[in-house]
């Protein structure tokens, strides 16, 4: 990095290639200092993103961050995690720990090799990609479902995201007949032509809804063969879907998270403090958001050590790529929004059900038509088939975003049959929202000379 306020973009020249020879990554895994979880040590050459790939796999291996601490220092990055596995323990596997290490010490990093410790997915040559994103409403997801269904197309794994009013979704599909990836273009043409008139809410093509001007602008279907992965995709879909687009107008802040950007103009950064309740991946989704507005985080502390409070809080100093900190209201609203419905997208609690059964081809398409007849609204959905199983989760409220009855529950149950579906939880309760709002964080990072500079270098 050249002065303060530059920020270095990625380039392929010879002489960025021969700096990362030099500096090859070096990852230090340590389970001894520290009582509680396992210590993640990693110093890699920066480039625009390697921190949220970083946070990838580990969340890719299902564990969870309970610390971080970010700095970079001029061409250099280095990353502290503190983690543990799903039960809160220390890391033991060998496999996992081997893993992490070769990932992260990859140059090549690719995502499929972080997952691969929590089941193969299918790879690009078994299944054909589809991302879809739109309107939300009720019913969406069995019409979906059963447009795919009708073309002779399966589906092995899904996931769905809503929030604000908007759907996407990441869709596996192979051919109802061969079990394999759909290579038949005009086949796809006819199935993307099928969904984008269901995302639409109408009978028309999208040349005459063009045509009439009717169209909203934010309905996109897409097919692709290769397969990218699906939560890192949601986060980027709905963010180009319109999400903080009317960035002159504030809303009303998410009951249980805080947002705050401030200014730090002697170091031109700008800060970024986010509070909310803790809950799994949590730091990945926060940093979706901040990579995809193209900001990078030079340093950053991270505590979900939250005890009986379960609060997380995250605190970083960023710039755009460009090399300024955040430049006008507008941007600074954006920026907030984007922040908050990336932190609300996956907190959205809904009832919580599981669907295990034999996998067969329409089983989605008659679950959700059930779901569908019986008022209830899918929120999100992790879909997927394993060994010829089906091992599906659904968040679903009523037709109004309500808690669903008892009552409505049992005719789901009756109809899909009680040994198929359970409930595994009902919406917890949201946590309150810290108190003392803006003036309440401010102080807390004013607090201790700023605990986050304490990573800063002199020349940064």
């Amino acid at each position: 990095m050249g002065r303060c306020g530059e920020v270095e973009v990625e380039d392929d020249d010879e002489y960025a290639k021969l700096v990362r020879r030099m500096n090859p990554p070096r990852v230090v895994i340590d389970n001894d200092s520290c009582d509680n979880a396992t210590v993640i040590r990693v110093d890699r050459v920066k480039k625009h993103g390697i921190l949220l790939e970083a946070v990838q796999v580990l969340v890719d291996l299902n564990l969870v961050v309970t610390k971080a601490y970010i700095s970079s220092d001029g061409n250099w990055f280095m990353d502290v995690f503190n983690v543990t596995d799903q039960n809160g323990s220390k890391l033991k596997s060998k496999k996992v720990i081997d893993t992490i290490q070769e990932c992260l010490e990859s140059e090549d990093y690719l995502v499929p090799r972080a997952t691969e410790a929590a089941g193969p997915a299918p790879s690009e040559d078994q299944s054909t990609t589809i991302e879809l994103t739109g309107t939300d409403r009720p019913g969406l997801l069995s019409e979906v479902c059963a447009v795919l269904a009708c073309q002779r197309c399966n589906i092995v794994k899904a996931e769905v995201w809503s929030h604000d009013k908007r759907a996407a979704a990441v869709v596996q599909i192979t051919d109802e007949a061969t079990g394999l990836a759909i290579r038949d273009a005009a086949r796809l043409s006819r199935v993307q032509e099928l969904l984008g008139n269901v995302m639409r809410g109408d009978g028309h093509g999208l040349l005459a809804q063009d045509k009439k001007g009717c169209g909203n602008g934010n309905t996109n279907t897409g097919v692709s063969v290769a397969g990218a992965h699906a939560e890192r995709r949601l986060h980027t879909l709905m963010l180009d879907d319109g999400v903080g687009q009317e960035a002159g107008k504030a809303r009303p802040t998410a009951a249980a998270s805080k947002v705050v950007v401030m200014d730090c103009a002697e170091r031109r950064y700008t800060v970024v403090i986010v509070r909310c309740g803790d809950r799994p991946k949590l730091l990945f989704d926060t940093l979706c958001a901040l990579t995809d507005l193209q900001y990078v985080v030079f340093h950053g502390t991270v505590d979900a050590e939250g005890g009986s409070s379960k609060e997380a809080y995250q605190e970083y100093y960023i710039r755009h790529v460009d090399g300024h900190p955040v430049r006008s209201d507008a941007e600074r609203i954006r920026l907030v929004r984007c922040l908050e419905a990336a932190v609300e997208r996956r907190a959205y609690h809904g009832l919580e059900l599981e669907v295990r059964t034999e996998d067969r081809v329409g089983l989605l398409s008659e679950i959700t038509r059930v779901f569908r007849e019986n008022s209830l609204s899918v929120i999100r959905a992790a879909i997927s088939t394993k060994d010829g199983k089906a091992e599906d989760t659904f968040y679903v409220s009523d037709a109004y975003g309500n808690p669903v009855d008892g009552r409505t529950m049992d005719a789901v149950g009756e109809q899909l049959g009680h040994a198929v579906l359970r409930v595994k939880r009902d919406a917890p309760v949201k946590p309150p929202v810290p108190e003392g709002g803006a003036v309440s964080v401010l102080g807390n990072l004013l607090k201790g000379s700023l605990q986050g500079f304490r990573l800063i270098r002199s020349h940064s």
